[in-house]
């Protein structure tokens, strides 16, 4: 069996169809569908059904994902364990984060974690949107992931993973007040998340559980807060985002909080871990970030 034929069969439920995920794994579609073909018989269950128009995955194939996921993870982490024997001084932390708190909470929190006993390895940090973070952790491509969470919102990580709350935020939405100024009694424009968006996942979760309805009708879309909270600030519209990236702009009075406070949305921020045991470098940020957030 080779292990791309695992990596084709996750491309293949995360793209839904087998030509992006063909084009994600840069072969051609009959290469890929023989390579999906290839799994099945070594399996000796039927993974995919294929007399349905969209990408579904068989009774055998929703259990055998798992199990792919979990086999990935582990030969990578046995990997790396395998490296980091005798090289405990020059390992290297690897973090997925999403952008907002790569940019608003990590550089800080490392910081503090460092306060005391500078790390002398060497960080390696991958800021993108959820649905690939997510990826990278179950492929065991990151040790850590650094991202909003909500109770409300379900994410890929099951028993296999832990977390550590690290803080708090909210989101809220936000708008330009010469927009505000201008709009009077009619709906401002919406400015939505994309559906990869971490926050956009907890918004449409927090949203269903409270009763609340969506945009209908967004103007802009966009997996990353920063450019939502950007547009925002020129004036397109009214933008959900992370109190974390527009504390200075409420101060300042860049931006205004929309008026429907009551649907703030309070959130944590995690850091999460496989349960297994990683490198000793990893395992001892772990225990430092245990230490440094007792109450949590």
């Amino acid at each position: 069996m080779n292990t791309e034929w695992l990596d084709d069969f996750l491309a293949l439920i995360e793209e839904g169809g087998f030509a992006r995920a063909a084009e994600q794994r840069a072969v051609t579609q009959p290469t890929f569908s023989r390579r999906i073909r290839s799994l099945e018989d070594w399996v000796g269950a039927q993974l995919i059904d294929r007399t349905t128009h969209t990408m579904k995955l068989t009774p055998a194939g929703e259990a055998f994902k798992a199990v792919a996921e979990q086999t990935l993870r582990r030969l990578q982490l046995g990997r790396e364990e395998a490296r980091g024997i005798g090289k405990a001084s020059a390992e290297t932390l690897r973090f997925a984060s999403t952008h907002a708190l790569s940019l608003t909470f990590f550089p800080a929190w490392l910081r503090q974690l460092e306060k005391d006993e500078p790390t002398s390895v060497t960080v390696e940090l991958t800021a993108d949107h959820m649905v690939a973070c997510e990826r990278l952790m179950v492929e065991g491509s990151a040790q850590f992931l650094l991202c909003h969470h909500h109770e409300a919102a379900a994410t890929r990580f099951g028993k296999d993973f832990r977390s550590v709350v690290l803080g708090e935020d909210v989101l809220l939405p936000v708008i330009a007040p010469r927009l505000a100024d201008s709009i009077s009694q009619s709906a401002p424009p919406q400015l939505a998340f994309a559906p990869e968006s971490g926050m956009g996942r907890i918004l449409a979760a927090a949203w269903a559980k409270s009763g609340n309805e969506p945009p209908a009708s967004p103007v802009f879309t966009s997996h990353l807060a920063s450019v939502l909270t950007a547009m925002a600030r020129s004036g397109r519209g009214v933008a959900w985002t992370a109190l974390s990236l527009v504390t200075e702009d409420i101060e300042t009075g860049t931006l205004l909080r929309a008026p429907i406070p009551e649907q703030d949305v309070p959130i944590e921020i995690r850091l999460w871990r496989p349960r297994a045991r990683q490198s000793p470098a990893a395992e001892a940020l772990w225990t430092k970030a245990l230490n440094a957030y007792p109450s949590v």
